[in-house]
């Protein structure tokens, strides 16, 4: 079977490899501005930073709580919010490879006896007078390490896929057979976002 004389000259020429790399990757890096999704939630800041135990993000949204959550959350269903964010290494010659990934969730939660807002995430409780105070402590997020140095290294191209969503899907079952996503339950926000050769965001504009 004979090549195709595109890919022979490409092989044979250093330069025209090097151009066609770079086309690819261009390409790529292009994709962020049209892989984006928001749903009910406004990314309103979203930074990372090179920190000496490895890459560390920061992010604030601004939402407010749909009707029906709240509705629920007073009868006594707690609701989760998650975030999730994912850190490639942009290759021209194969799929682009996922170096890093990490996932932060919050448990919300109203207590009658005590009439409290009550948060957990990572082990950790916290208890708040009002919804809106809870609420605020769900919105943003500073110094979350989402890579080790081994992950990054300065020889490369890098991007990062980021999303923050209200999770239905650990709702009681009851509450999802035949509906799949519970309407009017829809807070998300996606982005993918490509990294400057020092690992800070190239854009955050949302």
């Amino acid at each position: 079977m004979s090549s195709s004389p595109v890919l022979v000259i490409a092989l044979q020429s250093p330069a025209l490899l090097r151009w066609a790399a770079a086309v690819v990757l261009a390409l790529v890096l292009a994709l962020p501005a049209l892989r984006a999704r928001a749903e009910g939630v406004e990314l309103s800041q979203l930074s990372t930073q090179r920190v000496e135990d490895g890459l560390a993000l920061s992010f604030s949204t601004r939402f407010e709580l749909p009707r029906p959550a709240e509705d629920a959350l007073m009868k006594g269903v707690p609701i989760y919010f998650v975030a999730e964010v994912s850190i490639f290494r942009g290759r021209w010659y194969w799929r682009d490879a996922r170096v890093a990934r990490d996932t932060r969730s919050w448990r919300l939660a109203w207590q009658p006896l005590t009439r409290q807002y009550k948060i957990s995430t990572g082990g950790l409780n916290q208890s708040y007078q009002s919804l809106g105070e809870a609420l605020a402590s769900l919105r943003s997020l500073s110094g979350w390490r989402i890579a080790e140095p081994k992950d990054i290294d300065d020889d490369g191209r890098y991007y990062l896929e980021f999303s923050y969503r209200l999770d239905t899907s650990q709702l009681p079952r009851p509450m999802q057979i035949g509906l799949g996503s519970p309407q009017g339950w829809g807070l998300t926000v996606e982005r993918v976002l490509p990294l400057n050769p020092d690992f800070t965001v190239r854009t955050a504009t949302p």
